[in-house]
């Protein structure tokens, strides 16, 4: 019985540190699972029984717009990664965001702060502690000690406020790599929108050249007698209507190609003309696209980490209805003279235990709770929205590509058909045949028709980058 008292001590200690440390692997709040989502297994323009298949061979392309095998353009994105100041910009909040995490994760370990001081102080030789001094006294102080805290974290706290802090970091990243998707995508429709004025540019002139030499053979036929100053006056109309559309199509550009310098970061760039058509036409995505590759998407992936760092928050507002425990402690040396600070003598040490726990604080903690609860519905209401959006965003590229390969299909046709109508009204006006007005309205069909066949193409290429960025990259096909 005797041993066993002697042993009561020591049973108690072991038993309150088992206990610390069974309550040490719980934490309040919810615990983070991924919400439903409803969204359909396949997008509405590809067929269902290909998105088994499709699951394997579609992972997202980090450089989708080499497939655009343009070297100008890719040039042009690498500038924009490396001087955006939009996207350097996002990096900063991202290596923020990183320190903030850190700093979070200092909690965990106990803090050991060093301080040391030195004092002197003289006594008034007539009075000391209420009395009548022999005369003045001068004290010395000298102390150097090591202290320690560290806060033992039995509810979570910590580890909530760690979870959240780390979620927030990645949000940032991800944020940083949407910033880069939307600046890509902008790039790319920019120099897409620049090659289409490129092309635009040389209907012009190759309409400016006909029509120049149409009002040269009125001029001719005026001469001769053939032609009537009414044609005479025609023809010139048609002339400045094409030069002023060079006009305007010229201004454009220069528009363009400064709108690219700023996303590049060089201010000033000049870029050599080029024709759209030499671009190549983006592979089509393959069959069955599964919806699951929205979750690749930097927006999609910020928004649910915003919910996690949100619902992890939860557990950070409960903890503040339990205790808080911490342990202090101090050692170091104390003495009046220097030379005695580091002696045995002189060692100064402290420990304790504290607990603080609220009794009453007027609903503060349930309101903060409350708030927390709040805040992660909200991030819960944004991270569908977001899907959801997302979804929406890759059903409509699909559309926009299929129905601007037709349109550009029909667009083609129709420049040939109006090609062929130019060269026989023309051919005809010359041999007097039919009147000038015919000549003017082939020049206006086979001008917009051609116009309009750039258009399309320039479309369809664009809803390309739509679809790649609506996909958070694009798509790859496996190897087979």
């Amino acid at each position: 019985m005797s041993l066993f008292k002697q042993k009561l001590p020591q049973i108690r200690l072991a038993t309150a540190v088992a206990a610390a440390a069974l309550l040490s692997g719980c934490a309040v709040g919810p615990d983070y699972l991924r919400p439903s989502t409803w969204l359909p297994d396949y997008f509405r323009e590809t067929p269902p029984a290909a998105v088994a298949e499709a699951r394997s061979e579609a992972p997202i392309n980090p450089t989708w717009w080499t497939l655009f095998g343009d070297s100008t353009l890719d040039n042009l994105v690498q500038q924009a990664i490396d001087a955006n100041q939009d996207l350097q910009a996002a990096i900063a909040r991202l290596e923020a965001a990183e320190a903030a995490a850190r700093e979070s994760g200092a909690d965990y370990l106990p803090r050991v702060d060093l301080a040391a001081n030195s004092t002197n102080s003289r006594n008034s030789g007539e009075t000391f502690n209420g009395q009548k001094s022999g005369g003045p006294t001068t004290y010395g102080n000298r102390r150097a000690a090591l202290s320690l805290s560290y806060e033992i974290d039995l509810w979570g706290r910590i580890r909530r406020n760690n979870e959240a802090a780390r979620a927030d970091a990645l949000a940032s990243r991800f944020g940083r790599d949407s910033v880069q998707l939307t600046l890509v995508g902008q790039v790319a429709n920019e120099y897409l929108a620049l090659r289409s004025l490129d092309a635009q540019l040389e209907v012009t002139q190759d309409s400016l050249t006909s029509r120049e030499k149409t009002l040269k053979i009125v001029n001719a036929r005026l001469d001769a007698g053939a032609a009537s100053s009414l044609e005479q006056a025609q023809a010139e109309s048609a002339y400045a209507a094409a030069q002023a559309q060079w006009n305007q199509l010229r201004r454009q550009r220069a528009i363009s190609e400064s709108q690219i310098g700023l996303l590049t970061g060089q201010p000033g760039l000049k870029l050599a003309a080029a024709n759209l058509d030499k671009l190549p036409v983006p592979p089509v995505p393959p069959a069955g696209l599964p919806s699951s590759l929205l979750e690749a998407r930097p927006d999609v992936r910020q928004a649910e980490e915003k919910l996690i760092a949100a619902n992890a928050r939860i557990g950070v507002a409960k903890a503040a209805y339990f205790p808080t425990i911490s342990l202090t402690g101090l050692y170091g040396s104390e003495s009046q003279a220097l030379s005695n600070l580091f002696t045995n003598s002189a060692s100064i040490w402290s420990a304790a235990l504290g607990l603080s726990m609220p009794v009453f604080d007027a609903g503060r903690t349930s309101a903060r709770v409350d708030q927390a609860t709040a805040s992660q519905k909200e991030n819960l209401a944004n991270y569908r929205k977001t899907l959801q959006s997302a979804f929406k965003e890759v059903n409509d590229a699909l559309v926009n590509l299929r129905e601007y390969a037709d349109e550009e299909a029909a667009n083609a046709s129709q420049v040939k058909a109006a090609q062929r109508a130019l060269t026989l009204s023309q051919a005809r006006y010359e041999a007097g045949y039919s009147g000038f007005m015919d000549v003017l309205d082939a020049q206006r069909t086979a001008n917009s028709a051609q116009l309009q066949y750039l258009a399309s193409r320039k479309n369809r290429l664009g809803a390309a980058v739509d679809l790649f960025k609506a996909l958070g990259g694009g798509w790859q096909v496996a190897a087979k």
